[in-house]
């Protein structure tokens, strides 16, 4: 059957966790030579509080295209949180925005990191919110290679912006590693 990891990326609309989830599927089918599948889906209003990516990645035929086992999960905002949290492993990771509150006596890897922070205010673009957790993501879980995903990233990339989303990519790295 092979080995398989769920993950889930949630955040509002406007926090392009769907681009995330499309982005860490190319990483690992496309790069890492892997089987993945991604669903998602969003509130009524495509910019409003829900917008979810579900990726589930496996050495082996995936036979069930529903994560029940959460691996990893990334939350931007508190209502993402409270809507769609629930079914992470015991011991898996729950990255979360500083800002958002975590449920007492949660079995997991919690790490709260300035993920909204940092894009807007060391990168100057909130628009990359979603590389900078896909960067954490991939530093803390290694669920695909750094190579992949950075391939992955500049594929969704247009012309000339290559230089900005690798240096999203590298901020998430080191918001993870500052988080061990």
């Amino acid at each position: 059957m092979g080995e398989r990891k769920e993950v889930r990326l949630s955040g509002a609309g406007n926090h392009g966790m769907i681009e995330a989830g499309l982005i860490l599927q190319e990483a690992a089918a496309i790069y890492d030579d892997l089987n993945a599948h991604h669903v998602q889906s969003y509130g009524p209003e495509a910019r409003g509080p829900y917008a979810r990516s579900e990726v589930i990645i496996a050495t082996g035929d995936i036979d069930y295209p529903k994560a029940t086992q959460l691996d990893a999960e990334v939350f931007t905002t508190q209502e993402a949180l409270e809507r769609y949290t629930g079914d992470l492993k015991v011991g898996g990771i729950l990255i979360v925005d500083e800002d958002v509150e975590t449920p007492e006596g949660m079995e997991a890897r919690i790490f709260r990191l300035p993920i909204l922070k940092t894009a807007e205010e060391e990168l100057g673009r909130p628009g990359l919110v979603h590389v900078v957790a896909l960067g954490i993501l991939v530093e803390l879980s290694k669920v695909v290679t750094k190579g992949a995903i950075e391939a992955a990233v500049k594929d969704h990339v247009p012309r000339g912006g290559e230089d900005l989303h690798m240096a999203a990519l590298q901020a998430g790295y080191r918001l993870a590693a500052s988080a061990h």
